[in-house]
């Protein structure tokens, strides 16, 4: 399986940054409902698309990394057909056509020192800056497996649930992915305290899940936040923290209620984002994929990528 390169211990991967915000904010696009899968609609969208994608198959070309090459699927569930406006047999062919897309891009540049995966993702039913309620995992299950085995059907190697705010929604993912035998990632985002935003501790969501869905993910994942709202949470020497293994921060300091209302994007300190980046290897040892998030870009990631902590490509 393709998955195993990912696994490997002398393997290292990178991901992009914060698409949706780099749309919004370097290119003026508008997004409904902040759902960057508008764009394969239109041949400059689709351009830019290409673009902005091939900038960091580049930069792990460039560094030895691998790359995680995401599907810009993350609004584009059945729970977000009504509100873009679409049936939801749309939104499901829209998950297909993102998934052909990515795999062409990864078709031209994949060679055997530049391993490619194509991850499909999947966001929260919900804000997940601002979750209005919970799920349960049956319900969660009910709402995202069309997408999920949508994504399977089309050919992905993974999925990853990004920025996800309690753990029911995470157990019901995590289950559908298990129903088809596709590998999952789970991806909380923290707050200021480092809390997922339903108030519970990281190890609490991560323990809850794997017990509920007999360790099923492939790993655990932290985005969506700064590394400074969480490296408190990562101090100990829990067992729990073997689980997690991917990190996709913010640029930004910000909670998520002041980004919300930001009307300029805070991109941080790229420099200091990479050196950050790299110092949380100290607590997570079985990091294999780091990249960003919100308000990153290609000069955050290719400085996560020079930092020599981070293990070198086979």
């Amino acid at each position: 399986m393709r998955i195993q390169e990912l696994m490997q211990a002398d393997r290292f991967f990178l991901s992009d940054g914060g698409l949706e915000t780099y749309l919004i904010f370097d290119k003026g696009y508008e997004l409904p409902c902040f759902s960057a899968a508008v764009l394969l609609d239109s041949d400059q969208g689709r351009r830019d698309l290409v673009e902005y994608y091939e900038r960091f198959v580049e930069i792990a070309r460039q560094s030895g990394r691998g790359f995680i090459l995401d599907a810009p699927t993350w609004r584009a569930g059945v729970a977000w057909a009504g509100p873009l406006g679409k049936p939801v047999s749309d939104v499901l062919q829209t998950n297909e056509r993102a998934v052909g897309f990515v795999s062409e891009i990864r078709m031209r540049h994949e060679t055997d020192s530049l391993p490619i995966l194509v991850n499909g993702l999947v966001g929260p039913s919900g804000d997940a800056y601002a979750p209005d309620a919970t799920l349960s995992y049956q319900d969660a299950l009910l709402i995202h497996a069309p997408q999920i085995h949508a994504l399977g059907r089309a050919g992905v190697d993974m999925i990853s649930a990004m920025t996800l705010t309690h753990a029911g929604e995470a157990v019901g993912i995590a289950q559908a992915a298990r129903e088809i035998d596709l590998p999952a990632v789970i991806a909380f985002t923290l707050e200021t305290d480092g809390r997922l935003p339903s108030g519970q501790p990281l190890r609490e969501a991560i323990e809850e899940v794997d017990e509920a869905t007999d360790s099923s993910p492939l790993y655990y994942m932290i985005n969506c936040a700064h590394p400074d709202h969480f490296r408190e949470v990562l101090e100990t020497g829990a067992s729990w923290k073997l689980r997690v293994g991917g990190i996709r921060s913010n640029a930004s300091r910000m909670s998520h209620a002041e980004l919300d209302e930001a009307e300029t994007l805070d991109d941080g300190n790229p420099g200091e984002l990479g050196r950050l980046s790299a110092d949380l290897l100290r607590h997570l040892p079985n990091i294999r994929v780091v990249g960003g998030c919100c308000g990153t870009d290609h000069r955050h990631v290719g400085c996560i990528a020079i930092h020599d902590q981070f293990r070198p490509a086979a």
